[in-house]
């Protein structure tokens, strides 16, 4: 049985592993480095939530919140453990976590090239809006 519990730093290691291992695409010498991971932990440690069976990280969520919406950023599963409702799971437990920040809006970023995701989030009630374009500006390409 799968069993949700907050991530902390000393997870790193097992969190870029599971990232390599579900081809998620992660900045190791910027955003998604150590240090930078520890810092969004200590700031907002709930929206960090590993699944384990036993002891093996197989699923892993991470929400950020502006203080009015709140965003699901990095879900990835094992592929080995898919299709047994960890994402799942982990959305929820992330929402909650946004919601008890007081997020009334909440909001997640997939990729167009990740069908089974997109499939998850309409069936959970999100809607894709078709008329929003993301923008972003990088300091550089780690970020």
């Amino acid at each position: 049985m799968t069993r949700l519990r907050r991530l902390t730093i000393a997870d790193y290691d097992s969190i870029v592993t599971l990232w390599e291992r579900a081809s998620l695409p992660f900045k190791p010498k910027g955003r998604d480095s150590r240090s930078e991971i520890a810092q969004q932990m200590k700031r907002t440690p709930d929206l960090f939530v590993g699944a384990f069976e036993g002891r093996e990280l197989v699923g892993v969520g991470i929400g950020s919140c502006d203080g009015r919406k709140g965003w699901i950023n990095r879900i990835a599963v094992d592929p080995d453990h898919r299709r047994r409702g960890t994402a799942q799971h982990l959305i929820g437990r992330i929402e909650a976590a946004l919601r008890k920040r007081g997020a009334r809006i909440i909001c997640a970023f997939v990729e167009t090239s990740n069908p089974d995701s997109i499939a998850l989030f309409e069936m959970l009630g999100y809607v894709i809006h078709r008329d929003i374009l993301y923008l972003s500006k990088r300091e550089s390409e780690d970020i």
